[in-house]
């Protein structure tokens, strides 16, 4: 039996860039979407920002929180009924990085490893997102059966970090449903005091998987600006989607 599944990933830029115009965008995507399970960056869990997204259609979430930095903030997983979400594991990243692993019960009775992260921010420190996603695929490297990991890699195709996960057994959901990754991710076209200027525009979120997955489709989500304000967008960065199946007739 296979399992089809809907996952996708966001980072929320945490409560900055007008947040509190922000909101109305995201929870309005967020209901649209109805993820099956979403990876979130930059979550700030003192003001439930991953609640406030678990609430927004018709979906019941459950949350799993993963501390980056500070215990109010990081990384959250969040899992739609009737999918099971199980006990989570933390690895620390360095440089105020982590990421976080969460099994979920899939309706076939099979499990996923999903995985939610977030690297290393600075452009010139290529070598520290490298290092960082050679922890994580270590960190992955005995984990059995589908995984998918989701996230801001801050890193673009070209970088070394996207190869450390290629030889790593991973593949990109959009390179390989559409044949390339986006264009860019990152920026997503806010206006905004004090907004993350470092850097060009470029592809920084991924959704790999490994194992009996098939790639079924992966679009940008997140992406569509305020209908009477071409500067406002629900966050920084240009969320990902993608249809997934697992099991039956999917890729080894």
């Amino acid at each position: 039996m296979a399992d089809d599944l809907h996952v996708a990933t966001l980072n929320l830029r945490n409560i900055a860039d007008r947040w509190p115009e922000r909101i109305p965008l995201l929870l309005s995507d967020m209901a649209a979407l109805q993820p099956d399970l979403i990876g979130l960056q930059e979550c700030v869990f003192s003001v439930g920002q991953d609640r406030l997204l678990g609430a927004a259609g018709e979906g019941h979430y459950a949350s799993r929180q993963g501390w980056a930095g500070r215990p109010e903030y990081g990384n959250a997983v969040l899992g739609r009924a009737p999918l099971t979400l199980g006990d989570s594991e933390r690895i620390d990243l360095g440089r105020n990085r982590s990421a976080l692993r969460v099994p979920a019960s899939l309706p076939s009775g099979a499990t996923l490893s999903f995985v939610v992260t977030h690297l290393h921010h600075l452009v010139p420190d290529e070598s520290a997102r490298e290092e960082q996603a050679r922890a994580l695929t270590e960190w992955l490297a005995p984990v059995e059966g589908p995984l998918v990991v989701v996230g801001d890699f801050n890193a673009e195709p070209v970088e070394s970090t996207y190869r450390v996960m290629l030889d790593a057994g991973f593949r990109s959901s959009s390179a390989e449903a559409n044949g390339a990754e986006p264009a860019v991710t990152w920026p997503s076209g806010i206006q905004a005091p004090g907004m993350d200027v470092d850097g060009e525009p470029g592809c920084l979120d991924y959704i790999w998987v490994r194992g009996p997955i098939t790639v079924q489709s992966c679009r940008l989500a997140f992406d569509r600006p305020a209908v009477n304000d071409p500067t406002l967008y629900p966050s920084d960065h240009l969320g990902l989607s993608a249809r997934i199946r697992i099991g039956d007739q999917a890729t080894r």
